[in-house]
């Protein structure tokens, strides 16, 4: 099992509705996102295009939730932790806050809250997909371009999309940690 976050990114608005929605289900605190938007653009469509042929999308970004997360095996406490349904967690009791967790994560998506002295970032919701529902950020997305569920089940809404979008869906580089989370973008090129 591998759940996941699948993102159709021409269809996200950059509303900033996942980032508000993780903030109030989480409540990281101030100065911390565990969703966060970025702008990918504008860019020449061709080599030598210039305005106005240009192109622009967004990107939530947020733990990549990897198959084999760096964050885990350099933690010294064992408090980062690859879950059964394929997430990565914290358990905050045993995280000392040496951040060696943060400076492995190549996404840059890992924060000290420097109140608790622990660290954090995107649980995907644990509490809510326990309780079998769906992370926040997915229910709160107005553009419809977030989508939850298991990439390891075939018949999953997520894995159709995925094998729907054959060659459009990409995940971000993976540097040996294998990122799950997937975007699907309509364009020429993929850049990141």
């Amino acid at each position: 099992m591998q759940y996941a976050i699948v993102t159709e990114c021409n269809k996200c608005v950059c509303c900033y509705a996942c980032t508000v929605a993780c903030k109030v289900e989480n409540n990281p605190p101030l100065g911390n996102h565990w969703t966060k938007i970025l702008r990918v653009g504008p860019n020449p469509i061709n080599e030598g295009d210039t305005f106005p042929d240009v192109e622009m999308y967004y990107l939530p970004m947020k733990c990549q939730h990897c198959r084999t997360p760096e964050c885990v095996s350099v933690c010294p406490t064992g408090a980062s932790q690859k879950l059964e349904d394929g997430t990565v967690q914290i358990d905050k009791e045993k995280c000392i806050g040496c951040q060696f967790c943060v400076m492995a994560c190549p996404y840059a998506v890992r924060a000290l809250n420097k109140e608790t002295k622990v660290v954090e970032k995107c649980t995907m919701c644990e509490q809510l997909i326990a309780a079998g529902g769906q992370p926040e950020c997915v229910s709160a997305c107005t553009g419809g371009a977030l989508h939850f569920g298991d990439l390891d089940d075939a018949s999953s809404e997520v894995s159709k999309l995925v094998a729907e979008a054959g060659d459009r869906a990409h995940t971000l580089p993976d540097v040996g940690n294998g990122p799950t989370n997937i975007y699907i973008l309509d364009k020429q090129k993929w850049r990141l």
